[in-house]
């Protein structure tokens, strides 16, 4: 059994699992009830400079207000900043921007003031009482390509192993791309052809466009452009031929998901199935277990120990205790069989669970 990726929909919200021969390997979710905002571009005004933090507090219409460090700020580039022909790291979920480095940067009291629009990305969502943090380097994710518009460059993700296959994508990228715009190159590029780098060029400056347009129409603050779903997302980023069948439960969802392969990657059509069967989805694929051990706040270990893992504005907090693990022969070697058992256990838990973005 190859790779498989599950879509589970109900109202509550969306779960993703990926399954590796059979055995969850990552999990996303995407809560109705605690959406982050991450990736949506909006309209903004400016509430409040603080020069002691070299921050601002940006109203762009959502319950609280949202956080801008100078460092988010590409209004401060100067002129002829270029990262062309540079390599990125690329993270395969969650694409990030590079930045030109800043250099004699001016202080942000310089550059904003209250009562003025700026249109910014939310790049980390609410947590707790605070707001989400926002930037002004704007980045949109398409299937092959992660466009940004407001620097210069184009980078090719090294994670594509070949030297030769990097060079032949960064020649197609400076024949296709916008003049002025910057593309970063995504890992799922690797082996296609011009005009399929050309329509993801065409169809993400449409969607940049779109937004401008609504920026014109619509006073500050405003949302100017959505990110996709965590279905739409998925298919994007996760579904390739390396995926041996994609199954949702939802026809809806179906119906949408196999028109989006029809049109973009029509020989992957015959993957993608409607689970119809009365049986949970999860429960049929013998992964709701594992899931909900994922999700637990205490985890028990193999050898009878537990981790207690609780989430906090400021960090996670992960407790290690030994429970009914007494060990065979002296303390610091029950210790240490606990503590590389919990280890073990986080790794694989913080590796499968990813919360939509979400990225």
């Amino acid at each position: 059994m190859g790779t498989e990726i599950a879509i589970n929909v109900t109202r509550e919200g969306t779960r993703v699992a990926v399954l590796e021969g059979g055995t969850l390997s990552e999990l996303y979710l995407d809560r109705q009830s605690k959406k982050d905002f991450v990736g949506n571009i909006y309209n903004g005004r400016v509430a409040k400079v603080l020069p002691g933090m070299q921050a601002a507090f940006i109203d762009i219409g959502l319950e609280k207000a949202a956080f801008l460090h100078v460092s988010d700020l590409s209004t401060d580039t100067e002129p002829g900043d270029s990262l062309m022909d540079s390599e990125t790291e690329e993270d395969e979920h969650a694409p990030e921007m590079p930045r030109p480095r800043r250099q004699n940067a001016r202080p942000i009291e310089e550059l904003l003031q209250a009562g003025q629009d700026l249109m910014v990305q939310i790049s980390k969502g609410p947590i707790g009482t605070k707001g989400p943090r926002v930037t002004n380097y704007i980045s949109l994710p398409g299937r092959y390509l992660v466009f940004m518009p407001n620097v210069e460059h184009i980078g090719v993700s090294r994670r594509i192993p070949k030297d030769e296959e990097r060079a032949r994508l960064k020649e197609i990228m400076k024949r296709v791309r916008q003049p002025g715009c910057g593309y970063i190159v995504r890992t799922v590029s690797e082996g296609v052809k011009e005009d399929e780098l050309r329509a993801d060029v065409e169809f993400l400056s449409l969607a940049w466009h779109d937004a401008l347009k609504h920026r014109e129409q619509r006073p500050a603050p405003n949302l100017l452009h959505s990110d996709l779903t965590l279905t739409v997302r998925v298919v994007r980023d996760l579904f390739s031929k390396k995926v041996d069948r994609l199954l949702i439960d939802s026809r809806n969802e179906y119906e949408a998901v196999k028109d989006l392969v029809l049109r973009y990657m029509p020989d992957l059509a015959s993957r993608v199935h409607f689970y119809s069967k009365e049986e949970p989805l999860f429960d049929h694929l013998g992964v709701e277990h594992e899931i909900g051990r994922a999700m637990s706040r205490k985890v028990w270990l193999k050898s009878g120990g537990y981790i207690v893992v609780d989430h906090t504005e400021a960090m996670t907090v992960i407790d290690v205790n030994t429970g009914r693990f007494v060990g065979k022969r002296d303390q610091e070697e029950t210790i240490l069989k606990n503590n590389l058992e919990a280890v073990r256990e986080n790794h694989h838990r913080f590796h499968r669970h990813g919360e939509g973005e979400e990225s």
